[in-house]
């Protein structure tokens, strides 16, 4: 292919004009995103990551509390994505979106560091002493601030880095695979440092550096980012998603009465031999069998002298890419759902990880202590080390045994992630039940000591969880961006994340359940506020291995079931399979 031949999905460079593959995207631009990504995720984890522990120590929350604080809030920063990643398919393009809300992610990184270090602004040091309204006012204010930065940022970064290359291109789609993989990596190299040093810093020099860092870092995120600009491929915004979504629905309905015709190729579609869509920046689409009730919206329906009835008002007449847009939304929902629980699952290291290691002896030679929060440093580690193993060796032996050229379809791969992620609440649950026997046969269940146990008896929990985010999270990365269809790639990106946020409300309502069921009788419960040796941290982890079997049973249904999307060929020839014809 000529060095000065354009892409042929639709991108553009800076200037607007069609993207010339030999200046623009590939892996020349990709650094800039990675290393934006790096910088923005340790920001985060470095925030986050110990929060608990902020909420326990310096807000004296109980432990229930603070880790329903901390869900919470997590759950609203994979919620919000859902925001910026309408106002980027619709409206700005991802490239403008990720810039503006980069802006109110820094402001509410700033307000969190004054904190932590503005007399009037930080919490009092004593024990017992409750923070003023004013003050725990402000430090949520900074925390939901940063929510709403994250959600103009996490969907569109990873689209962003993928929309560099073009699917046209045999060896650019090739490329784009290992992408989420290096992109999931980075987002781990930031928490390595955030979880290791980070937490350190706050533990041992104080809040106010602890929360400072982070900040800085995502100044750097932000520069790094747009130093890029010139290299990037730009999608253009396709209009409102939802609104295309919704007309289908009411054409639909309009036409309920009306039989469909037994050819496809009878429904509307507006006619390109580029393979283009009406729709800006979209590709059309192949239609598909499954859903034909929404069918109806493409049919054109004539009077009885044989003329068109219908005039090309899109609320009472749709284009079948239009219609199979909505099918393609729609039938990612179950694949969607499935994420719940190993979200919830993943949701347990920065909450009862934590509240577990705790009670164990982080004693790392004389003087050292290592905080719990920095267990799941071994978490990134496990990541790291699975990605590259993923990339470099388990895709291509997997690859001459299967012959998928991505060794294993995404939905294979993301089942084996919900399988290892049962492995994980199983160690986590026995590790539990050797802590607890260890407390009651040193006669510590009432102590707040440390357990003679090392706390390093938690690292195989943390790698097993590891192991399960390569497999299941990048999986869903690739998966919800690939078939989503090109004008809503931002929606799709979004919606894999609102899993995470479910998780982790579906990990607060367990935490409610069982402690309204526990303490019922005026029992501590299964997880105290003040002594975790005399609750049932297990009973809580073999509910989470239930849950998660499950939803495996159920994800096998749901796989089978699925029909992978395909575009329309830019020469009347075959379908172009945008993925996986099986499952």
């Amino acid at each position: 292919m000529a060095a000065g031949a354009t892409t042929m999905d639709g991108t553009t460079d800076l200037s607007g004009k069609p993207a010339v593959r030999g200046k623009t995207g590939g892996w020349r631009a990709c650094p800039f995103i990675l290393a934006n990504e790096c910088c923005e995720r340790l920001a985060y984890y470095g925030m986050s990551s110990n929060l608990v522990n902020y909420m326990i120590d310096r807000l004296h929350q109980g432990n229930a509390a603070a880790a329903t604080n901390v869900n919470n809030w997590s759950g609203t920063c994979y919620v919000m994505p859902l925001l910026g990643a309408f106002i980027a398919d619709a409206y700005l393009g991802r490239f403008r979106t990720i810039a503006a809300f980069m802006s109110l992610y820094i402001a509410g990184l700033a307000l969190l560091t004054l904190t932590a270090t503005v007399p009037g602004l930080r919490p009092p040091d004593c024990a017992g002493c409750k923070p003023a309204a004013g003050q725990t006012a402000a430090f949520f204010t900074a925390l939901y601030l940063i929510a709403v930065g994250t959600g103009g940022i996490k969907p569109c970064v990873s689209s962003f880095g993928a929309d560099q290359f073009d699917d046209a291109d045999p060896r650019e789609m090739r490329s784009k695979s290992s992408f989420f993989n290096w992109f999931y990596m980075s987002i781990n190299v930031g928490a390595l440092v955030a979880s290791s040093v980070l937490v350190w810093v706050q533990m041992n020099v104080g809040w106010g550096w602890g929360f400072g860092v982070p900040a800085a870092a995502m100044a750097v995120a932000v520069v790094s980012f747009l130093m890029g600009s010139r290299l990037y491929r730009y999608q253009k915004p396709g209009g409102s998603p939802l609104t295309r979504m919704l007309q289908v629905l009411v054409a639909a309905c309009r036409k309920s009465h009306v039989p469909l015709p037994a050819d496809a190729s009878l429904l509307h579609e507006v006619a390109s031999p580029d393979g283009k869509a009406a729709i800006e920046g979209s590709r059309r689409l192949e239609h598909t069998d499954q859903l034909r009730c929404l069918d109806k919206a493409a049919v054109i329906v004539t009077t009885p002298g044989g003329a068109e009835e219908e005039d090309e008002n899109p609320w009472r007449l749709c284009t079948v890419t239009q219609v199979e847009e909505l099918k393609s939304m729609v039938r990612l929902l179950p694949v969607w759902a499935s994420g719940i629980v190993m979200s919830a699952v993943y949701s347990q290291m920065s909450t009862m990880f934590v509240l577990q290691g705790n009670t164990l002896d982080p004693r790392m030679g004389a003087s050292f202590k290592i905080p719990a929060a920095s267990l799941s440093i071994f978490d990134t580690i496990a990541v790291i080390v699975w990605a590259l193993a993923y990339d470099r060796l388990i895709v291509p032996a997997a690859r001459r045994i299967t012959g998928h050229p991505r060794g294993f379809t995404q939905l294979q791969r993301m089942g084996i992630g919900l399988v290892i992620s049962i492995f994980s609440m199983v160690a986590a649950g026995v590790l539990e039940v050797v802590r607890l026997h260890v407390a009651a046969t040193h006669g510590m269940l009432d102590s707040k000591e440390y357990l003679p146990m090392s706390i390093f008896w938690q690292v195989p929990q943390y790698f097993i969880v590891g192991a399960a985010e390569v497999f299941t999270f990048v999986g869903q990365i690739e998966f919800f961006y690939d078939q989503s269809p090109d004008a809503m790639r931002s929606m799709g990106s979004a919606l894999s994340l609102t899993s995470n946020a479910l998780g982790n409300y579906l990990s607060t309502l367990l935490v409610v359940i069982v402690t309204a069921i526990s303490t019922r009788n005026g029992g501590l419960g299964w997880i105290p506020d003040d002594n975790l040796n005399r609750g049932h941290l297990d009973y809580f982890y073999w509910v989470l291995a239930v849950l998660s079997a499950i939803n495996f049973i159920v994800y096998l249904w749901i796989a089978k079931w699925y029909k992978y999307k395909a575009t329309a060929p830019p020469a009347a020839s075959s379908v172009v399979a945008i993925d996986d014809d099986t499952n």
